[in-house]
């Protein structure tokens, strides 16, 4: 069984056993049956709280940002802002690091990744993915004066890469010949693109596509590079009172096309519409 069949059967699970919690009255507890502890808060315990704590970028425009004024914008920040809304519960933003986004689970300082986070096995096995709200391949922006077309061109040249990114692991197994020039933060990462500290810089293909629309003199050669993989919001591991909670928002979501009204008000300007909106959003947590 393949890893992908694994997921969305491990999904379906989670919903079905929603499903039977709320019909027999099951209450809100967690695994020891204490209905507390350190490592993460159930539904319950967050809007008894009454805030949600969600960790997003600050720094990758136009899916996770800070702008001018302060304020938080972008698809996953959308996305958050109707999750809290439907928790009935303030929103507090954590700002996030690719590299960080498994150890603020792990230590409960957020209750919910949004962070462009791609659903692999190896993570797999640290948190819990609920369904998928995007889709995404990794991309490769390069100068126009040497453009990079194919992961063979990379062979004596570096890459730039951020920490704990697909983009690292994808070259790090597939091309262990490629120098990976790394870094913690998206905005290091461009900043060493420009002035000439590496030869090209890889992430998820929405994210440079945008990057170069708004930064003359560089072009993104590679536009799909590897497989098309999911998107998805991640809670602890075993947090399955608000997995189940996550999955079921999804579910409900897409029938009023939610994540199509998202991407209109957060991506629209940078991709255009129809075509580019399929490419990029999962409706109703089904990938086609």
């Amino acid at each position: 069984m393949n890893f992908w069949k694994r997921i969305t059967m491990a999904l379906c699970a989670s919903v079905m056993a929603w499903t039977v919690s709320a019909c027999t009255g099951h209450s809100d507890e967690k695994p020891d049956g204490s209905g507390d502890g350190d490592l993460y808060r159930t539904t319950d315990e967050i809007r008894a709280d009454g805030t949600v704590r969600i960790g997003v970028f600050t720094d990758k425009n136009p899916f996770g940002y800070v702008d001018n004024n302060g304020e938080y914008q972008g698809y996953d920040v959308y996305f958050a802002e109707r999750i809290a809304k439907d928790l009935g519960v303030t929103l507090e933003f954590v700002p996030t690091e690719a590299a960080n986004r498994v150890e603020y689970l792990e230590t409960g300082k957020v209750d919910i990744i949004l962070a462009n986070f791609t659903v692999t096995e190896e993570r797999a096995r640290k948190v819990d993915f609920a369904l998928p709200y995007m889709k995404v391949s990794l991309g490769v922006v390069s100068p126009d004066h040497a453009v990079i077309t194919t992961a063979e061109q990379l062979r004596d040249k570096t890459l730039i890469v951020v920490k704990g990114t697909t983009a690292e692991t994808y070259f790090t197994e597939n091309y262990p010949d490629v120098k990976l020039q790394k870094y913690d933060e998206y905005n290091e990462a461009y900043s060493a693109l420009q002035d000439g500290r590496g030869d090209a810089f890889s992430t998820d293909n929405t994210e440079v596509l945008a990057w170069a629309m708004k930064n003359p003199g560089f072009t993104v050669g590679m536009e799909a590079l590897g497989s098309v993989d999911q998107i998805a919001p991640a809670v602890t591991k075993g947090n399955t009172s608000l997995l189940n909670w996550i999955n079921e928002e999804i579910v409900s979501l897409g029938e009023e096309q939610f994540f199509h009204a998202a991407y209109e008000a957060t991506l629209a300007d940078v991709y255009g519409t129809a075509a580019a909106a399929e490419s990029i959003v999962v409706e109703g947590g089904v990938m086609e």
